[in-house]
C-alpha cells in the first residue's frame, strides 16, 4: 500500500525544486510562460521563453540522497514523447509554430544542475 506521507514529501520536494528552477531561469534572462502546464498528453513542469524567443519545455527532476541515475537517464523515452506532444499542443494553442527546446533541471539535495537541449 502506498505511503501517503511519502507522496506528500515527494510533492513538496518537487514544488521546491520547480521554484528553484524558475528562479534560476529568471536570473538567466528567461520569462516564465507557464508552470505545471497540463494537456491531455501530460504536464510540463515549466515552459520558459529564452531571450531569443525559443520556448523551453523544462522537466524538473528532484532527489535527495545519492543519485540513482543521471537526470537525463531519468527522462525515459516515454516521457520525451509526452513532452513532444505537450509542445505540439502548446503550439496549437498559440496558433503558430514557435521554436522549442527540451531541457532538464536536476535538483539533488537542493543543488540545481541545468541541461539545455537535453533531448529532441
Amino acid at each position: 500500500m502506498p505511503d501517503p506521507s511519502q507522496d506528500l514529501r515527494n510533492k513538496i520536494l518537487g514544488r521546491k525544486a520547480e521554484k528553484l528552477t524558475r528562479r534560476y531561469l529568471r536570473r538567466h534572462g528567461y520569462k516564465i510562460a507557464e508552470k505545471n502546464y497540463v494537456t491531455p498528453f501530460g504536464e510540463a513542469d515549466i515552459i520558459a521563453r529564452s531571450r531569443d524567443g525559443t520556448y523551453c519545455f523544462v522537466e524538473v527532476k528532484a532527489r535527495t540522497g545519492g543519485p540513482l541515475a543521471s537526470p537525463l537517464e531519468a527522462v525515459t523515452p516515454q516521457k520525451r514523447e509526452r513532452y513532444r506532444m505537450i509542445a505540439k499542443s502548446f503550439c496549437a494553442k498559440m496558433r503558430r509554430e514557435v521554436p522549442v527546446r527540451f531541457d532538464v533541471a536536476s535538483v539533488l539535495n537542493g543543488k540545481l544542475e541545468y541541461f539545455e537541449d537535453a533531448f529532441m
